[in-house]
């Protein structure tokens, strides 16, 4: 498998199986849902009311949203809840139907327990508060409520997690396709410093085709390969080419600067310098001392 592939895929898989164990280790959390309608009352004839009941649940309906997180009414409800009247007030939303004078209390808890314990109490509250008196007033329609756990949410989770590790591999590739082009530049400065002018191919190391590219390239010339090492540390990485490149062209020798001497390549040899990603001093040196027979066909960054 090509070596930058690789990392990339490995790249996705840790940041995704990062983000699916962050997203699965959530502390539990439940909803307890209540609906409350509201449906009119019995007006005293005595009153003297005349506000319509479509008026004032249209008009004081949406102010359930607000009184649903107001101190009286969680102050009761946030005894059995686990949460103080000030965290709870973050736990509950309100959810209005429209056009039907039915609203939807949800509660958050950290138990099934507690949600629906406290999301039955907050309902009794509202319906204690009068909001809608003396022409309406509210009704709990569900005498058990609803409860569900809603974290941590498998699917949702999962999906972050593919999310995520898709992201992160072309987030990979992205950096090696700049750090490529990064080195293919300082690769060409160095070759310029050394005086080539003529083009020269810039491969990288990890390349599955690298051998048979090289080798296309020497029989093109007509010349005998030569692998150069750049550096004396590159000298066992120059050796396993050499050793790819015997079979698909003429035997190939390394070359190894050392102290600024360089042993000489035969004349007219078709030479191929091997080179560390990112510094172009070594090879400048190496290019600039070949003999002017010799023809640099190829750079392999390392």
């Amino acid at each position: 498998m090509n070596r930058r592939l690789l990392e990339c895929l490995l790249a996705a898989l840790a940041v995704g199986v990062l983000v699916l164990v962050v997203g699965l280790l959530r502390p539990a959390e439940y909803q307890g849902r209540v609906g409350l309608l509201a449906e009119p009352a019995a007006v005293a004839p005595e009153s003297g009311s005349t506000a319509q009941y479509g008026e004032v649940v249209s008009l004081a309906l949406p102010a359930l949203v607000e009184l649903s997180r107001s101190p009286s009414v969680l102050q009761s409800a946030a005894r059995g809840s686990g949460y103080s009247a000030v965290d709870l007030a973050k736990q509950v939303s309100v959810e209005l139907v429209p056009a039907s004078g039915l609203a939807r209390l949800s509660v958050r808890a950290g138990s099934a327990e507690q949600a629906g314990a406290t999301a039955s109490a907050i309902a009794r509250s509202l319906v204690d508060a009068g909001l809608l008196a003396p022409v309406a007033k509210l009704r709990v329609l569900d005498e058990r409520p609803d409860v569900v756990r809603v974290a941590p949410d498998r699917l949702l989770s999962t999906g972050l997690a593919l999310a995520a590790a898709v992201m992160a591999g072309i987030a990979m590739a992205v950096v090696r396709q700049l750090l490529t082009a990064r080195g293919h530049e300082t690769v060409r400065k160095a070759l310029t410093a050394a005086g080539t002018r003529h083009p020269v191919l810039t491969a990288n190391a990890d390349d599955p085709d690298l051998a048979d590219r090289l080798a296309v390239l020497c029989r093109a010339s007509g010349r005998q390969a030569r692998v150069v090492a750049a550096s004396p540390d590159l000298v066992d990485r120059a050796e396993e080419l050499s050793d790819r490149l015997v079979l698909l062209t003429h035997p190939a020798r390394v070359l190894v600067p050392v102290r600024g001497d360089l042993a000489e390549p035969p004349m007219g040899d078709a030479v191929i310098a091997l080179t560390h990603r990112g510094t172009g001093d070594d090879l400048t040196a190496a290019v600039g001392v070949l003999p002017a027979s010799a023809v640099l066909v190829a750079v392999v960054i390392a």
